[in-house]
């Protein structure tokens, strides 16, 4: 299977890629940290898997699932692909306060345009990912400007946002937190939904969900909702994958089939645009 590297035009290699890992990394400074419970200090951390011996590498950031509640940070299977991952843990809930998670997903976003390149990465090229609930931070951030406003950094810089079965609708923990007493699976379209900051003015958007028949109940059709309501506002990068056989749980690793495709597709494309336009530049 093709590195990631060489999706990026960087062209053949003799030397073999080797990689690095950097672990439990903060990703927000002392100053921010400054008077944070310890809580706070001890969960926003992050680990970086990384090629040693390449530049202008694409980077995806991972948010794990777990319904904000639980779950561990971790790698997805995109390991030796000569792209970076960033594995990131965030404050969960009722540890942490309404929306500390969305917070820390920002904080964390914000850290790696900021700081891969000094990892040789390209910051140009960073992805934004996770599964279930992790998707759902992945969606929020990506979408919604607000949450990367405060640092500086605007959505329009990621590459791509790529959800993997995650809750487009205002997720049924978020509901809870905001006092809503109906059912979970009453449908809320929210500031908190990313459905809701659907636009033709996003990052390259992939929705990867499970087979239907087997998936988490109604998330195969709201994330059909949302492929379909970006098509119709005039987004013009927007893909939507059902993975037929695969369940919640099991397309968070099958879908890095589509993911790894996707993430090669992208930056194949911004090269041959990027090269038409030096060429119409040239003309005469």
């Amino acid at each position: 299977m093709n590195a990631l590297p060489r999706m990026s035009g960087q062209g053949a290699q003799a030397e073999p890629i080797t990689y690095n890992t950097k672990t439990n990394l903060p990703y927000y400074d002392d100053a921010a940290l400054k008077g944070a419970a310890e809580y706070q200090r001890n969960q926003c951390r992050m680990d970086i898997y990384y090629p040693g011996n390449r530049t202008a590498f694409p980077t995806v950031i991972w948010f794990h699932g777990g319904g904000l509640t639980g779950g561990k940070r971790r790698f997805p299977a995109l390991k030796n692909e000569g792209c970076a991952l960033v594995a990131v843990s965030y404050r969960l809930s009722p540890q942490g306060a309404f929306p500390c998670f969305l917070e820390d997903a920002a904080a964390a976003t914000a850290w790696v345009v900021k700081n891969i390149a000094s990892l040789g990465g390209d910051p140009a090229k960073v992805f934004i990912s996770g599964h279930s609930a992790g998707g759902y931070l992945a969606a929020m951030v990506g979408m919604d400007a607000r949450w990367l406003a405060p640092y500086g950094v605007s959505n329009q810089q990621l590459a791509g946002i790529i959800p993997v079965s995650a809750q487009v609708t205002t997720h049924f923990t978020v509901k809870k937190l905001r006092n809503d007493t109906g059912p979970q699976f009453r449908p809320l379209i929210d500031e908190y939904a990313p459905l809701y900051h659907a636009s033709k003015d996003l990052p390259p958007i992939c929705l990867i969900v499970g087979d239907r028949r087997i998936e988490f109940k109604s998330r195969v059709e709201e994330n059909e909702l949302l492929a379909v309501s970006l098509k119709n506002l005039g987004h013009s990068q927007v893909e939507f994958y059902e993975m037929g056989g695969l369940d919640h749980g099991a397309v968070s690793e099958g879908g890095m089939i589509i993911l790894r495709k996707y993430i090669k597709r992208i930056l194949g494309q911004r090269e041959k645009n990027g090269a038409s336009q030096n060429a119409a530049g040239e003309a005469p």
